[in-house]
């Protein structure tokens, strides 16, 4: 059986944990007991794939697990030319599955961060981001795990992260309140510890709207 490397919720330092995987044909059949608990016939033939298409879209939508942030964060350029100023990356837009339902929440992440001995490349913060939400999800956990996944790689002299969402779980279930969002920030360093640099993140976040 394959391994599924797991994430502790609040860090980003991977422990891996061996999971013992059902197979294809395991996972495709548990599809079809869904499908008759839910009151339709799996042979019918709209149906008939319908198996084989979701395993395959659970392996897209679940990717992150097989992903380390590490890596990703793993090149840092140094030759910055003294720059040591914020670095913010507005806007990057996200799809989960919360955890509760395994139902989507989406939205856009903003992080912002201080440099100290480096940066990384703008697009692997980016893909970041796709790691921790191509996994089932909190989005409190995922706004922690982001925030400490750049502090343990770059050690910058502060972190902000902000995630704001729509909860399908809320839209589609439940109190049925569609259009609600969420948002959810973690800061460490300089913007944990200096309200003014709270602040400077939320005027930067404001002015591109």
């Amino acid at each position: 059986m394959d391994d599924v490397v797991k994430t502790c919720p609040f860090s980003s330092l991977e422990t891996v944990k061996t999971v013992e995987r059902p197979s294809r044909d395991e996972a495709e059949a548990a599809v079809r007991t869904l499908l008759r608990w839910a009151g339709d016939d799996p042979d019918r033939e709209g149906l008939q794939d319908t198996p084989r298409r979701v395993v395959k879209a659970y392996e897209e939508f679940f990717s992150g697990y097989r992903e380390s942030a590490d890596e990703v964060l793993s090149k840092v350029f140094e030759e910055v030319e003294g720059y040591d100023d914020l670095v913010l990356v507005r806007d990057i837009p996200f799809t989960s599955h919360c955890e509760h339902h395994v139902v989507p929440f989406v939205g856009k992440t903003h992080i912002a961060y201080y440099p100290a001995g480096g940066v990384v490349g703008l697009s692997k913060l980016a893909r970041l981001v796709e790691i921790f939400a191509r996994r089932l999800q909190t989005q409190e956990a995922m706004t922690a795990q982001i925030a400490a996944a750049i502090d343990e790689a770059l050690a910058p002299r502060g972190v902000a992260v902000m995630v704001e969402a729509e909860h399908m779980c809320m839209s589609m279930r439940g109190v049925m309140k569609q259009g609600s969002s969420t948002v959810t920030m973690q800061f460490s360093g300089v913007f944990r510890d200096d309200p003014a640099e709270q602040a400077r993140f939320y005027t930067l976040l404001r002015g591109a709207r």
